[in-house]
């Protein structure tokens, strides 16, 4: 698990974490799935000095069929602006579900930047490749009928985690997503997250980068695959996870635990001081 020793810490604002860079991806703002109470718990506390967020933050898709956007999903949007507003450098590379944001490729609007993909250098020397990773699909063999019926499996699995996790929130238990469990468990699953992170890590090795960093397979890793670091950056629909890294330059994988920890170890911190 990753500590507060991950992160460089402000001694003058007690209760924030500063990392200089954060990478989300599929947050989904528009659906019903999208947890924008957990996202907005982690915007608050944790400060950057740049985020990318690596596409499907608004599901343009969701809302075409069904319009859902409640305060919180607004809410997410300002934090957003109001971090570019007071310096935060905001890279936004559009995945499938906001798809129509690519057409924007290049435009600079203050400290927001929007790009088709885009190559991070860490602190430590190491380029990224940013991509949001839907354009592997078509390297990966799947059958149009399963990805249908994948795709409809996996709607009917985030109805029944809304409800799931009522019940285990009205008896004090922690969130638990269900479709992450699921896909653990589907041979035909894992054969296409392992397709996926092959063909990113070789997108990678062409473009000649030391790594990848990308998302919408909605399973956060960080791993070595073709000889290139593989990192996906998970969701905040079922795994509430982020991609940061510190001051040093070294990348971590923070899962919903992860960060949870690090904000209540410098809140403790904040207090003692």
């Amino acid at each position: 698990m990753a500590s507060s020793q991950a992160v460089h810490m402000d001694m003058h604002t007690r209760h924030a974490i500063h990392v200089r860079s954060v990478f989300l991806s599929d947050v989904h703002l528009g659906a019903r799935e999208c947890r924008a109470d957990l996202l907005l718990d982690f915007l608050h506390h944790v400060h950057m000095q740049q985020l990318f967020l690596v596409g499907d933050i608004v599901d343009v898709w969701n809302m075409r069929r069904d319009f859902f956007w409640p305060q919180l999903h607004n809410n997410v949007l300002r934090t957003l602006l109001g971090k570019a507003k007071h310096g935060t450098r905001i890279i936004y590379v559009p995945g499938n579900h906001d798809e129509e944001f690519r057409d924007l490729d290049g435009t600079v609007f203050g400290n927001l930047e929007v790009h088709r993909d885009y190559v991070h250098t860490t602190q430590r020397g190491r380029r990224m490749l940013i991509s949001h990773g839907d354009e592997f699909d078509a390297n990966v063999n799947c059958s149009r009928w399963l990805a249908a019926l994948g795709s409809g499996m996996y709607d009917l699995s985030l109805g029944l985690n809304r409800g799931l996790n009522r019940v285990r929130r009205a008896f004090g238990f922690p969130y638990w997503s269900l479709a992450t469990y699921l896909k653990s468990k589907v041979g035909n699953a894992m054969t296409y997250v392992h397709r996926f992170e092959e063909a990113a890590a070789q997108a990678a090795v062409r473009r000649g980068v030391d790594g990848i960093v990308c998302g919408h397979i909605h399973r956060p890793a960080d791993t070595e695959r073709c000889g290139v670091r593989y990192c996906n950056t998970g969701d905040w629909v079922e795994n509430c996870s982020a991609l940061i890294e510190d001051h040093s330059g070294e990348l971590r994988l923070w899962q919903l635990a992860d960060w949870r920890a690090a904000i209540n170890a410098q809140a403790r911190v904040g207090v003692a001081a």
